[in-house]
């Protein structure tokens, strides 16, 4: 299993000189599964170069998952070369909502007077799905959804493939109103998704100053990360959904006091970037490799 970055900025794309290490385009990690199955978290702006990467014969078969419907994590859909090819099966999923279907909520976005172009025109008619709350087969992985603290209808993800997992929370407030030091993990918002991930890419937008004057918005600090981090005993923390007014200097200050905070409990965290790869061999494959090396 391999991910990779095409965008990490939270809120509002922020490209410029001051964000040219981490990169200015908000959320769209490419996830790809040893039996070649293409998924995508999410279609921020940085769904655009993704897009552009594709090869046209073998990508013909894209799971686009969307963890919720703000327009920084769904405004470069319109702009997804996919969506414009009438060969692509397209099958875009998302969190339920009681009032409005997904087709619909998408609908908002993808019509006049906000884009030139009504959905039910597009050239691959996309294929739409709510994410079912638990664990459901795609491909060669298992997908695990839950409900996390964020505002409006938002999902966690988990992908698990050959006894590894990436967990995707980016958008998520897990210490709304409570000390996570004195939560039971299972009461945790998002725990169930991140719990023993091998990596967990997971909301870290804020200083604490930033942070207090933003309760309730949906977003972490960076000590709130860290804690969720710990008490979920993840492998590898990747702090994303960088704020769009830090600039690289402000994210390695974030990044060095998270390896503070993070101590001697493995693997320091790490700043997403665009372009960033994380590969992940199946549990077998690495042990056949401990092995050889002990030979």
């Amino acid at each position: 299993m391999r991910a990779r970055v095409w965008g990490c900025r939270g809120s509002l794309a922020s490209p410029g000189p001051e964000t040219i290490r981490y990169g200015g385009n908000t959320s769209c990690v490419e996830v790809r599964l040893a039996d070649g199955t293409l998924i995508v978290l999410d279609a921020g702006t940085g769904i655009r170069p993704f897009g552009l990467s594709l090869d046209p014969e073998r990508d013909k078969t894209i799971h686009l998952f969307l963890s919720h419907l703000h327009l920084d994590h769904l405004e470069g859909l319109g702009f997804f070369s996919s969506l414009w090819r009438p060969d692509v099966d397209l099958h875009i999923w998302g969190p339920p909502s009681p009032l409005r279907s997904l087709e619909q909520r998408i609908a908002r976005y993808l019509s006049p007077p906000l884009f030139p172009v009504h959905l039910s025109d597009i050239p691959s008619h996309p294929k739409f799905h709510d994410v079912p709350d638990g664990e459901f087969p795609l491909g060669s992985a298992i997908i695990r959804a839950q409900p996390i603290s964020h505002r409006g209808p938002t999902v966690g993800y988990r992908i698990m493939e050959g006894g590894r997992s990436i967990a995707y929370l980016p958008d998520h407030e897990p210490a709304l109103g409570v000390d996570l030091n004195d939560m039971e993990p299972e009461w945790i918002s998002g725990h169930g998704v991140a719990e023993g991930a091998d990596v967990l890419f997971h909301d870290a937008q804020y200083t604490p100053d930033e942070y207090d004057a933003r309760v309730g918005w949906g977003h972490s600090s960076v000590e709130h990360v860290v804690t969720f981090g710990l008490v979920s005993a993840v492998k590898q923390l990747v702090m994303f959904h960088h704020d769009p007014l830090h600039t690289d200097p402000e994210l390695e200050a974030l990044v060095a006091r998270a390896t503070e905070l993070w101590g001697t409990n493995g693997s320091s965290p790490l700043l997403a970037h665009e372009g960033m790869i994380v590969d992940l061999e199946p549990v077998a494959a690495v042990e056949e490799i401990q092995t050889r090396l002990q030979q």
